[in-house]
């Protein structure tokens, strides 16, 4: 009798914990221009991982944007200023529960809300950055391993206007792809003709016009069938819950990738979220914050 009413208790009690761990409609992930709620009646002005609760109405302001995480863990962004009774929002997020996509999303916010305290190694585990002197500052580890084929990689902008000539090179340090590029950055797919049986790509990029000028050399693994396997479950599960079209997606992906110590996945899932909401601050922050944490900014 007493283990049934102690489980009885405990069981009322995860409840009771439940519902208050789910007291709200929305969180706030991505904030840009003038957006408010009105918890109690009066107008307040959102920011990245304020509430908002069943009874209140959320109001973008003209040229905003909102990105909205329900307690499901599915998203919502908003973009057209109006009024939006959060009733109402709560009807167009998809019925059913979104663990893992709240398990990321509450990541990046409380990543977010850290990111006064430096480097943080804590998560993503050891993560080296290449140490030698090159002129070119690549933004990945000396050596990174890759689950998806697209790969977008950045450098530290050399001042003035230069061409960069990219090169890859097989283990046996044959080259095996070279392009150029104005940009400082590259996007890659390792399903090429020329990369996709390599299991291990060395990438360098320099400048054209003066190549003592250069970066060092970065070394990019594809994981193996077998060790892809025990994360693609996950990966699979997420994308299903949340999709991966908008940047809300990506930048929740990002979260994934980074927690599982795949960086490059990462840094490419929070590129492709700013080129889709370029004018969403939070979103860039964001990625500058991984770079940090990760011992990978340019400065």
């Amino acid at each position: 009798m007493k283990t049934k009413f102690a489980t009885t208790i405990c069981t009322l009690l995860l409840t009771i914990g439940l519902a208050f761990g789910q007291d709200y409609a929305f969180k706030v992930l991505g904030n840009e221009g003038s957006n408010s709620s009105n918890p109690g009646g009066q107008w307040t002005p959102l920011k990245t991982g304020s509430i908002i609760k069943d009874g209140e109405t959320v109001r973008v302001g003209s040229n905003s944007y909102l990105g909205l995480l329900h307690s499901s863990g599915r998203s919502i962004e908003l973009k057209d200023a109006g009024d939006y009774p959060a009733s109402e929002l709560v009807k167009k997020v998809s019925t059913g529960s979104s663990s893992l996509a709240g398990k990321y999303a509450d990541f990046v916010l409380s990543k977010m809300a850290s990111s006064g305290n430096g480097n943080n190694m804590s998560v993503t585990g050891a993560v080296e950055r290449a140490t030698d002197d090159s002129s070119i500052k690549v933004n990945l580890p000396s050596s990174v391993e890759l689950f998806n084929p697209e790969a977008i990689i950045t450098w530290g902008e050399v001042e003035g206007n230069h061409e960069y000539k990219i090169i890859l090179k097989n283990m046996f340090d044959e080259v095996i792809m070279e392009s150029s590029t104005t940009d400082p950055m590259v996007n890659l797919n390792f399903d090429d003709p020329k990369l996709k049986d390599q299991r291990l790509v060395i990438f360098s990029v320099r400048l054209k016009d003066d190549e003592s000028v250069q970066s060092g050399e970065y070394g990019i693994k594809k994981l193996s069938k077998e060790e892809a396997e025990t994360i693609k479950n996950s990966y699979e599960s997420l994308k299903s819950e949340i999709g991966d079209d908008s940047a809300l997606d990506k930048i929740i992906l990002a979260s994934f990738f980074e927690e599982n110590n795949l960086i490059i996945d990462a840094a490419t899932n929070y590129e492709n979220a700013i080129k889709l909401s370029p004018d969403v601050e939070d979103f860039k922050n964001a990625y500058k914050q991984f770079l940090q944490r990760n011992g990978l900014g340019q400065n």
